[in-house]
């Protein structure tokens, strides 16, 4: 009888621990969020932090979000392993030396669309060298393509592990394409994962004739080799505003193969010696 017992609380206990483990996070993630610009960044803003949470309780990692920069300090972000900026990026020296210190010692980012926005004069000027240049390399905003619409897009990096089971061309969600001032094949530092296919163009619709590419290259993601990060220019919903509605009229999230790319890219932020 006392083994039957002594089997039955060492079952019990192994049952308990296992869960326990099951319900651990396998890595946490913060994103950084400001919401206030334009309407288009405010909509991908509420759109990402209810599918990184969905996509936490699938693929069993734990996520919060924040529009408190202020916790962008060594305390706050030594409780996560990457940690996200959705539309905008720090302003503040202490917020700026603190996240560059995360980086340089371990940590990992993911970036969209807005966040690498910089240009001088406006709200958003280049005055964060590191970042723009060194970090991102792209260096200032030069242009973008309007309205937001689908391109296709090509992978150029066929071994980074973001692009595991993605077809070497796709289509994505709408979005507002940017151009940059710093050509990003000339920095060895730089790997280039996806570029717009030639087959998008022309790309845009206007009406203003700069606002539609009809050549070039221009890249869409890419990673620096110096550090555990990945940016996608995506994440610009399209907005009515010609009709004053102000009504969604696309989302970025629910593209299947779009949506497997990031998260394949996170899964890889979020496992360690990943560099």
């Amino acid at each position: 009888m006392k083994s039957k017992i002594a089997l039955f609380v060492f079952f019990c206990c192994n049952v308990a621990s296992g869960v326990a483990q099951e319900s651990k996070p396998a890595f946490k993630v913060v994103a950084f969020y400001t919401a206030k610009n334009d309407l288009a960044h405010i909509s991908f803003v509420h759109e990402a932090n209810t599918w990184f949470e969905k996509m936490g309780a699938k693929h069993h990692f734990n996520y919060d979000s924040t529009n408190n920069w202020n916790n962008l300090n060594a305390d706050f972000l030594s409780k996560y392993n990457v940690v996200i900026f959705l539309d905008t990026r720090p302003d503040s020296l202490d917020q700026r030396i603190a996240f560059q210190q995360y980086m340089e010692t371990g940590g990992a980012w993911m970036g969209f669309h807005f966040a690498g926005f910089a240009l001088t004069p406006s709200a958003f000027p280049q005055n964060w060298d590191w970042y723009h240049n060194q970090f991102l390399g792209s260096g200032e905003y030069l242009s973008n393509t309007w309205r937001p619409t689908s391109a296709i897009l090509r992978v150029e990096d066929r071994r980074h592990p973001s692009t595991k089971d993605i077809p070497l061309t796709f289509r994505t969600s709408p979005s507002e394409w940017y151009r940059w001032k710093n050509d990003l094949r000339k920095n060895p530092d730089i790997n280039i994962v996806l570029a717009i296919d030639s087959t998008s163009f022309p790309l845009g619709t206007g009406p203003k004739l700069h606002e539609i590419w009809h050549s070039g290259y221009y890249p869409v993601a890419w990673t620096n080799k110096k550090y555990r990060m990945i940016y996608f220019n995506m994440g610009h919903n399209d907005i009515d505003y010609e009709n004053k509605t102000n009504k969604e009229l696309s989302f970025t999230f629910g593209n299947e193969i779009e949506d497997r790319l990031i998260v394949n890219a996170l899964l890889w932020l979020g496992t360690k010696n990943n560099k």
